[in-house]
């Protein structure tokens, strides 16, 4: 995760996952919809679900990036906001 609040104005977070697979990719996307819907949460927009290179869930506050390993290395989002402030996550349990 990057904690951009001090970089930009337009979200607060990226939270950067990479998937092994298009299928992976879509059940990743799926589940976050579906936790962050049963707290009220509901994406601004939401792109890339039929191509599943990238998946990127804007939220608003956050924006989740879903992305293929090729995909993850090309567009290299930790460099282009290697200003941002990264945060680990707790594992899941």
């Amino acid at each position: 995760m990057l904690d951009l609040r001090e970089v930009t104005s337009f979200t607060d977070y990226f939270i950067l996952c990479t998937v092994s697979n298009p299928r992976q990719g879509h059940a990743v996307s799926d589940e976050i919809h579906k936790q962050l819907k049963e707290i009220g949460e509901l994406p601004v927009s939401q792109e890339g679900y039929e191509a599943s290179e990238w998946i990127l869930m804007d939220y608003g506050d956050f924006i989740v990036h879903i992305f293929s390993q090729t995909a993850r290395s090309y567009y290299d989002l930790e460099r282009l906001w290697r200003h941002a402030k990264s945060v680990d996550l707790p594992a899941a349990s």
